[in-house]
């Protein structure tokens, strides 16, 4: 508005001058607590997933930490699903549970198996739709109603699919989740993390604990966020097609025992992916004939998909959850299968990417 720049600019500072004491221009005092940039980014997030307020944070576990700081105490409980990203699955088990937080697993998949784990002191019901690494697919409307019938809140981790695939919130979600890391950066180049919410008294709480608890997304951080996101939909539109090539090979490939993708009709979940999502993403995980060593060594026979944790970026990426994303749910109710193998399927020539796949399958 100030100049007509076609990009808002990245306004690296920390301070401002004040009008006057406590008279704020703009509202701006301190960059923990507003900062140009990132308000810029915060607006698009909130139209992005059709919310009140969004707001950025340094990573997707900052965005998570503060949600669960800000509407639970000691003693609450949180049902969590029996297939999530191993980060989350530790700030569950290893730091929000010292503080007094107590938790269960469900199929998400299945509403009466979360209505089952409902307690008394249930303020959370969290999901990932499609999950990580598993491709799970949880049916955001019918989940919302059992959580309201509980008086507890629905947040949904939408990072797999980004706001252009699915919008949470539309299908009854309180909060929506997102490492920006991911589709929303898509060049792997930035760590953040977001919330969303359409609630505006919830929106508020949460933003006195984003500046209360400063672990806020720094400027250059925001705008990398906000270039990528120019390109959300059409990247997301060549992740989809790709990655619905790769799902087809690896189901007829004979060193392949099961797919998991929510594109296929095969998969459990693929009619309410189909109600509830534009197309059906980017991630595909399938398991290895011949168990853990077998898959670790597609990993590294790999040679275009690139031996790396994280996902979301327009190059493709090649790993072992259970070594490597989701090592910390080893020895739980979360823990992946050994000859698990997930792919972030990228933007690159999809004939290329099969011949590589076929390579490191032998």
């Amino acid at each position: 508005a100030a100049t007509g720049a076609v990009v808002p600019p990245i306004h690296q500072v920390s301070t401002y001058k004040q009008d006057g004491v406590g008279g704020l221009r703009g509202g701006y005092e301190y960059s923990r607590s507003a900062n140009p940039t990132r308000t810029a980014l915060e607006e698009n997030l909130a139209a992005l997933e059709g919310g009140s307020r969004g707001l950025a944070f340094a990573s997707g576990l900052a965005a998570e930490d503060c949600l669960l700081r800000t509407v639970l105490t000691p003693g609450d409980h949180v049902v969590i699903p029996n297939d999530a990203y191993g980060g989350t699955f530790r700030l569950f088990a290893k730091v929000a549970q010292r503080w007094g937080v107590e938790w269960s697993v469900a199929d998400t998949s299945d509403p009466t198996a979360v209505r089952a784990q409902l307690r008394d002191r249930t303020k959370v019901v969290w999901v990932e739709t499609p999950s990580n690494p598993l491709l799970g697919i949880t049916d955001i409307e019918q989940v919302a109603a059992v959580a309201r019938g509980a008086d507890a809140r629905l947040v949904v981790d939408n990072t797999f699919a980004s706001p252009y695939l699915q919008q949470p919130l539309a299908l009854g979600a309180d909060v929506v989740v997102h490492s920006t890391t991911k589709y929303m950066g898509g060049h792997s180049d930035v760590v953040g993390g977001a919330l969303v919410t359409a609630d505006a008294a919830l929106a508020e709480e949460l933003a006195f604990h984003q500046n209360a608890m400063g672990a806020i997304a720094g400027p250059f951080d925001s705008w990398l966020v906000m270039r990528g996101v120019k390109t959300l939909a059409v990247r997301m539109d060549r992740h989809s097609a790709n990655a619905e090539r790769v799902a087809e090979m690896l189901v007829k490939h004979p060193k392949v025992t099961e797919v998991l993708y929510p594109g296929l009709e095969s998969h459990p979940g693929h009619e309410v992916a189909a109600k509830q999502m534009r197309s059906f993403g980017g991630m595909v995980s399938f398991r290895v004939a011949g168990g853990e060593e077998a898959a670790v060594e597609v990993c590294n026979r790999a040679e275009l998909f690139t031996l790396g944790e994280s996902l979301g970026g327009v190059e493709s990426l090649i790993e072992h959850p259970g070594r490597m994303t989701h090592a910390s749910a080893a020895g739980s109710l979360l823990e992946v299968p050994g000859d698990l193998v997930r792919l972030s399927v990228g933007i690159e020539s999809v004939d290329d990417l099969l011949e590589d796949l076929r390579a490191a399958l032998g």
